[in-house]
């Protein structure tokens, strides 16, 4: 059961690590939104590669910060069930959730979204305006690097319910999120 542990702290060190650092696109959006007011309106200036980074980072935020958002417990859930459960129940619902609903969804996406991604590396993908970012096959990639991470993301909370369950880890700590 220690390998597993390991196993499971690794993605867990993996994805916070990934989630800590696109978290810093949430600024640079927001950086660059305002660069982007401020050139337009002010001076006059426009670039449409600098707005069409906006969306690449939005895009690569929340793809990629998916995973550490999962490993806090911040996904969306039906809490009218989940709140109130025992630790016991939230590890049977996580183990269940994640074996029948994450990852069937992550692969189903990941094996949809593979000509789409692939396609567009064929041809290398540029944006439709020309001076626009010519990576759009690199945008397109995070779709598969999203599923990857959730996948990887879920086998931990698998694991990580699995050895509650049999006793061989503590019950994770509660995070306090807002119920909706």
């Amino acid at each position: 059961m220690n390998g597993l542990a390991s196993v499971a702290r690794t993605i867990d060190r993996m994805s916070e690590f990934v989630g800590r650092n696109v978290a810093w696109l949430a600024l640079v959006m927001v950086l660059i939104q305002f660069a982007v007011v401020l050139a337009r309106y002010v001076f006059g200036v426009g670039s449409i590669a600098v707005q069409e980074s906006i969306i690449y980072s939005h895009a690569v935020l929340f793809l990629l910060g998916s995973s550490f958002t999962l490993l806090h417990g911040g996904h969306v859930r039906v809490d009218i069930f989940y709140a109130d459960a025992t630790p016991r129940s939230k590890a049977v619902i996580d183990l269940l959730g994640s074996v029948f609903l994450l990852i069937p969804v992550c692969i189903a996406i990941f094996v949809l979204s593979w000509t789409y991604v692939s396609s567009s590396w064929a041809i290398l993908e540029v944006s439709r305006e020309s001076s626009g970012i010519e990576y759009v096959y690199a945008l397109k990639t995070v779709i598969l690097l999203f599923c990857g991470m959730m996948i990887l993301q879920g086998c931990s909370t698998i694991i990580h319910s699995i050895l509650f369950l049999t006793g061989n880890e503590a019950a994770p700590q509660e995070e306090k999120h807002e119920v909706i």
